[in-house]
């Protein structure tokens, strides 16, 4: 009998393909949906020992207390900031070596460039941090070769707050940029190559198809990455900035994902970080829905 049920049950294509879909759906509900009712404790003072419905309810009083701290406005301009220069200076590095390494006509050599490029994605940030903090210590090579080719003294870079952002998202976008840029290969695989010879036939240069044609064709993908990279605007690499983050450079590094780390996780001020977290998650959606309808009456592109 159970036999026939099932056999009846999978007989049904939109049945079956439900079926396939249940531990994805089952997935997002248990460890996506359900756990945003644990964000009431925003508007409580939660205590362990009470649990979430037991904890006093005390309003808005977190989310006051975060405008009333002194340091969160600039912990806030920190995470800007950091987001601004990788939103400017990385957003548009995978994009750049995907139209370059299209251009490379010998193929070993094609896909041992890709290779070398994405292979740090796959490296911790600890593994990474340690390497770049040897490289540039101060005896390190980068300061070895300041003092041999221009006679220089030894400069202490992550302990300078006006180097501390340019290295900080210099490095993850050593690290992210070759991963980021397997999609546009993909994409770029996608076109018609009979476009580019229709091209060639009218007298357009490698330039000009790439004005014409490719650019073109990524758009969707462009408009797609970056409205997501908007969204996420306010989030950081928690493990990138600790690794590198010291006192002296907390001032320009403190961002808001490591402030919740050290005030909530450490400090155990659950209710407080919690609150900042929905106010993360409003700027985001607000931003992307923004963006999404300027994207859609510009270009004709948007996510919905």
């Amino acid at each position: 009998m159970p036999r026939t049920i099932w056999q009846a049950l999978t007989s049904n294509p939109r049945v079956g393909v439900f079926i396939l879909a249940v531990p994805g759906l089952a997935y997002f509900l248990l460890f996506k949906y359900l756990p945003l009712l644990g964000n009431i404790i925003a508007f409580k003072n939660y205590d362990l020992f009470l649990g979430i419905w037991g904890s006093p309810w005390v309003g808005f009083s977190q989310f006051e207390r975060m405008f009333r701290y002194g340091e969160f406005i600039q912990i806030v301009t920190n995470t800007f900031a950091i987001s601004f220069y990788q939103l400017i200076f990385g957003f548009p590095a995978p994009l750049i070596l995907a139209l370059l390494l299209n251009e490379i006509r010998t193929f070993w050599f094609k896909r041992f460039t890709q290779t070398m490029l994405y292979l740090p994605h796959f490296l911790s940030w600890i593994i990474v941090g340690g390497i770049f903090i040897e490289l540039l210590s101060t005896k390190g090579m980068v300061n070895l070769m300041r003092a041999s080719l221009f006679g220089a003294g030894p400069v202490q870079y992550l302990i300078e707050p006006d180097y501390f952002r340019g290295i900080l998202v210099s490095i993850g976008i050593w690290k992210e940029v070759g991963w980021g840029m397997i999609i546009y290969l993909a994409a770029l695989a996608g076109i018609n190559p009979s476009l580019y010879e229709a091209a060639v036939v009218d007298g357009a240069n490698r330039w000009r198809q790439m004005w014409s044609i490719t650019l073109p064709a990524l758009l969707p993908a462009i408009v797609i990455l970056f409205l997501l990279r908007v969204g996420n605007l306010l989030d950081q690499n928690v493990e990138q900035v600790l690794v590198f983050l010291n006192p002296l450079v907390r001032n320009v590094g403190e961002v808001i994902d490591t402030y919740v780390y050290r005030v909530g996780l450490q400090g155990a001020q659950y209710s407080y970080t919690t609150a900042i977290g929905i106010l993360k998650s409003l700027v985001g959606l607000v931003m992307v829905v923004s963006l999404n309808q300027l994207s859609k009456k510009v270009t004709g592109e948007s996510m919905y």
